[in-house]
């Protein structure tokens, strides 16, 4: 389609319905905002108001801006959704060092007690869930939104399906990350590991969930490509999957539809079963195949090398999602759950080792010809040591599962530990490797502003992991034996007290090792901001050949 055959701008069905949408969360949002039994839940329903109201200015005032439709393609070439990637990677920087401050600061809080400041919300209780999912859903789920996104539009040679749907996903998800992170401050929770919010913030992320999904399916069923790359799989399992566990999860009996107090339907062992059954499968499905897809896309990009064993990977994801929905009751050992079903889970926890080793190879091994790269490419070397860190966290948790094993090490600082090196290592440094591959791409510059301050990035934040880590294993396996450890005449050696003052030393060089981390994401972040506001631009200003960009 040439650049000067553009169709009028009409106000579309979507946009109208959308905006009749928000005027009712607008009116249902009022209601109860005014009919609010608790302040949370009042203050919620002014968010989500405002939100709604915000929304519906946007979509008349886009409107009024825009003279023409956006085209499907420019010249030919797909006119790809990169404003809606932009903002996601941008967002996935503020929530990532947000993220990362709170732990800090909880951290030190372990260290020194006193800096709990005797504060409904800054004590640990409320800080310690407000990190886990800034980092896990705010920082991760943003880089999983924009990956995604943009993955799937350049895999499919085609425009994100929509034109409304892709914003309200990545705003509405920022809205809940919004509402479930001041709900934890207020003290509203359900008390569920990875799980916190309340009914209400549920609901709504399941809607915003919902649209995520019909929109990358939409852009697969519009693709140009016949062959669906390995990578949208991996997205798309992560999307079906952590939709079923959130609502396996999250089924409510609110105590009233006027606050935010709810009750899950299950109870007892029941409840946690469902709990880890969704909690270490978010870890599976939100942390691992999300992930790994971005491995499967950006390693071979970066390396430019094709992906080492496409079959193998086709082997890894049907494996993978096969055994690890299964593992969940491994981390209810030597509790109320039957042993059969414990039996299961640690079974299944072991055999996982054999396909996650399948993919960490699989992206080692795409290096093959490229390893030369690591030497002057800190971006790819940030992923390789990333895949480093998957394969010994997917080695260790599968030990750690093993009942024996677990007696030693579940309730102690091992499981820290083990849980931070798959989420600084694997996680956050293959997130890192990304938002430096698209910065560059979709601002359109040659390279990120300064390469020496990835290296100062890489090496800083390293450091950190291996304080961090190294100190929770110390700290941890005292623990275990400390607790366990008897007198000649059976008698507890240690009071509790005592295995408390015994970790301070490792408290410490936790939280050392978490403010070298977050130094190495400021670095990041100015390194970012840099490269938008005056890196070099990919396509020098003179050219006059028309470019396919993305639709404002």
């Amino acid at each position: 389609m040439a650049v000067d055959m553009l169709k009028k701008k009409t106000l579309g069905v979507g946009e109208i319905g959308t905006a009749i949408a928000f005027g009712v969360a607008i009116l249902i949002a009022l209601m109860g905002m005014i009919r609010a039994e608790d302040a949370p839940f009042a203050f919620h329903m002014a968010v989500f108001a405002a939100a709604a109201f915000a929304g519906i200015l946007l979509i008349f005032n886009r409107h009024m801006n825009m003279a023409v439709a956006i085209p499907q393609e420019i010249n030919g070439k797909p006119n790809y959704n990169m404003d809606v990637v932009k903002f996601s990677t941008l967002a996935a920087i503020f929530w990532g060092i947000a993220g990362f401050t709170v732990g800090v600061v909880i951290a030190l809080q372990l260290a020194y007690p006193g800096l709990n400041l005797d504060l409904p919300w800054t004590n640990f209780g409320r800080l310690r869930p407000l990190h886990t999912s800034a980092v896990i859903f705010a920082f991760g789920g943003n880089v999983l939104l924009a990956t995604s996104f943009y993955v799937v539009q350049r895999t499919c040679r085609a425009r994100l399906a929509g034109d409304i749907a892709p914003w309200f996903v990545v705003l509405g998800y920022n809205l809940f990350i919004v509402v479930a992170g001041t709900g934890y401050l207020l003290g509203v929770t359900q008390g569920k590991e990875y799980a916190e919010p309340e009914w209400y913030a549920d609901l709504f992320l399941t809607i915003v969930w919902v649209v995520y999904l019909l929109v990358f399916l939409g852009t697969l069923m519009k693709r140009k490509e016949p062959h669906i790359f390995v990578a949208n799989w991996f997205y798309l399992s992560m999307i079906v999957t952590v939709a079923v566990l959130h609502l396996g999860n999250n089924p409510p009996v609110p105590a009233s539809f006027f606050g935010s107090k709810s009750y899950v339907v299950w109870s007892g062992v029941q409840d946690a079963m469902f709990q880890w059954w969704y909690g270490h499968n978010a870890v599976g499905f939100f942390l691992t195949t999300g992930f790994l897809a971005i491995m499967y896309y950006f390693v071979p990009k970066r390396a430019e090398r094709p992906i080492y064993s496409y079959r193998l990977s086709i082997i890894h994801f049907w494996a993978l999602i096969f055994l690890y929905i299964w593992a969940g009751p491994h981390h209810l050992h030597y509790t109320a759950l039957p042993d059969w079903a414990q039996t299961l889970g640690m079974t299944f926890s072991i055999m996982l080792w054999m396909p996650s080793w399948g993919g960490m190879i699989n992206g080692l091994m795409t290096l093959s010809g490229a390893w030369d790269k690591l030497r002057t490419d800190p971006v790819l070397r940030m992923m390789v040591v990333s895949l480093a860190f998957y394969g010994m966290s997917t080695f260790e948790g599968p030990m750690m599962s093993i009942r024996a094993v677990n007696s030693l090490s579940h309730y102690t600082d091992w499981t820290i530990g083990h849980v931070h090196s798959g989420a600084l290592g694997w996680v956050a440094y293959i997130s890192f490797g990304a938002i430096y591959c698209l910065v560059p791409w979709v601002w359109q510059k040659r390279e990120m502003y300064s390469l020496k301050l990835v290296e100062w990035h890489f090496w800083v934040s390293t450091l950190g992991i291996v304080l961090y880590i190294s100190a929770m294993w110390v700290s941890g396996i005292m623990q275990g034996l400390m607790w366990r450890a008897y007198t000649p005449l059976g008698f507890l050696e240690y009071a509790f007290i005592e295995t408390v003052a015994a970790m301070h030393p490792m408290y410490v060089i936790r939280a050392l090792g978490g403010l070298l981390f977050l130094a190495g994401a400021l670095i990041m972040a100015f390194n970012v901001i840099m490269t938008i506001r005056g890196g070099e631009a990919l396509v020098p200003a003179s050219s006059n050949e028309p470019q396919p960009q993305p639709a404002e």
